[in-house]
C-alpha cells in the first residue's frame, strides 16, 4: 500500500528560538500495512530526500520494499517532511528560527497526533539520523530502536564548518544551489571515491575533466528540483544537531533512552567520522550496554549509505 502525502497541522508552536508559529503543516506519507496494524518504522529523511521513501521516485527503495531488508508486507512505513524542505507546498520564510530539535519536536507532535504511542524503529541518514537523536532525547520511550546511520547525536566543529561554507555559498553565489552542492559533493564522497570513478580522465567534448563535468551535471540536477529556501533550511538542521543543548549532559540523556540504540558508521566519512561515532558508542557502552557499533567499508565515504545497500542489509537484518 503506498498513499499519497497526507497532512497534519501542528498549532501554535514556538521554536527554541522563541519564533512562534501559529499554525504549521506538516506531511508524511505511509507505506506498507495500514497504521496501527503492524510495527511501525518512522524513516527520517537527509538534506535532498523527503517523505518518498519508496516508489517510483522512492529514494531509498535499496533497503525498504516487498521483501526488502525493511519489509512492506510486515511493516508499517511512515516518513514525515521536514517543513520547508521543498516536498509539499510548506515554505518557510526564515529558516534562522529552526533548529533539528524542532523538527524532532515537530515530527513527535505528528506522531501523537495519529494516535502512535511507540513504534518500532527509528531510523535515519545523515541529518535524518540526527534528528532520531533529538526525538529519543525528548521521548526516550518512543522508540524499540534507534538506527542513527552516517550521523551522529551532535554536530562537530568540522560539521558545522563545511555548513557554514555551504550557508556562505547560499547567500551570495550567483548561482547559489549548483555551486553549494558541487562543494557538498566533495564532502560527500573521499578522494578514494573520485580516483575510481574518474582516473584523471577528460572529456574532449566539453574540454575539461570528467569530474569536473559530474559535479556541474549535479549541480544543475539539484537545481531544477530542489529550492533555496529548502537548502537554507536542512543546511541549517545540520549545523545545529546537538541533544544537550541547553540541557543536562550526554550521560544523563541518554541514560534515560529506552531504546536498543544501532550506530552505524561508514568507515571512510568525512562528514560524520566514524571515530566521532566510535567515541559515541564507548560513551554509550558506559552507561547503557543497550548499544552496538557497525561499520560501512567503502571508498564512498558518506553517501555510502545511500550506495552499498547488500553491506547496509547484512547489518540491519538483524533487526528486521
Amino acid at each position: 500500500m503506498e498513499n499519497k502525502p497526507t497532512s497534519i497541522t501542528v498549532q501554535n508552536f514556538t521554536t527554541e528560538s522563541g519564533a512562534f508559529y501559529a499554525s504549521l503543516n506538516l506531511s508524511f506519507q505511509v507505506f506498507g500495512l495500514a497504521l496501527n496494524t503492524a510495527p511501525i518504522v518512522l524513516v527520517n529523511h537527509a538534506l535532498t530526500g523527503n517523505s518518498q521513501v519508496i516508489g517510483e521516485n522512492g529514494w531509498w527503495n535499496s533497503l525498504i520494499g516487498e521483501s526488502k531488508t525493511i519489509d512492506i508486507n510486515k511493516y508499517t512505513i511512515l516518513a514525515f517532511n521536514v517543513p520547508g524542505n521543498g516536498s509539499d507546498e510548506t515554505l518557510v520564510e526564515n529558516y534562522l528560527d529552526f533548529n533539528a530539535r524542532d523538527i524532532a519536536k515537530l515530527f513527535l507532535a505528528g506522531i501523537e497526533s495519529l494516535k502512535i504511542k511507540q513504534v518500532f524503529a527509528i531510523i535515519g541518514g545523515s541529518v535524518g539520523g540526527g534528528i532520531a537523536w533529538e526525538m529519543v532525547a525528548l521521548e526516550p520511550k518512543i522508540t524499540q530502536h534507534l538506527i542513527p546511520i552516517a550521523s551522529d547525536w551532535k554536530a562537530t566543529d568540522w560539521l558545522i564548518a563545511n555548513c557554514f561554507l555551504q550557508e556562505q555559498i547560499l547567500n551570495n553565489s550567483s548561482k547559489p544551489i549548483e555551486d553549494a552542492r558541487i562543494h557538498a559533493m566533495l564532502c560527500y564522497r573521499t578522494p578514494e571515491s573520485f580516483k575510481a570513478k574518474f582516473q584523471r580522465t577528460t572529456n574532449a567534448e566539453l574540454a575539461i575533466f570528467n569530474v569536473e563535468s559530474w559535479l556541474n551535471h549535479h549541480g544543475t540536477k539539484l537545481q531544477k528540483r530542489f529550492q533555496l529556501s529548502a537548502y537554507k533550511m536542512m543546511n541549517q538542521l545540520l549545523k545545529t544537531i546537538d541533544i544537550t543543548r541547553n540541557r543536562d549532559s550526554f550521560e544523563e540523556i541518554v541514560s534515560k533512552i529506552e531504546a536498543r540504540i544501532h550506530i552505524i558508521a561508514i568507515n571512510s566519512d568525512l562528514f560524520f567520522t566514524a571515530n566521532e561515532n566510535k567515541e559515541t558508542y564507548e560513551e554509550l557502552k558506559k552507561i547503557n550496554k543497550n548499544v552496538s557499533y557497525k561499520e560501512i567499508e567503502s571508498i564512498h565515504g558518506h553517501d555510502a549509505f545511500l550506495i552499498e545497500y547488500e553491506q547496509l542489509d547484512n547489518l540491519l537484518k538483524d533487526i528486521f
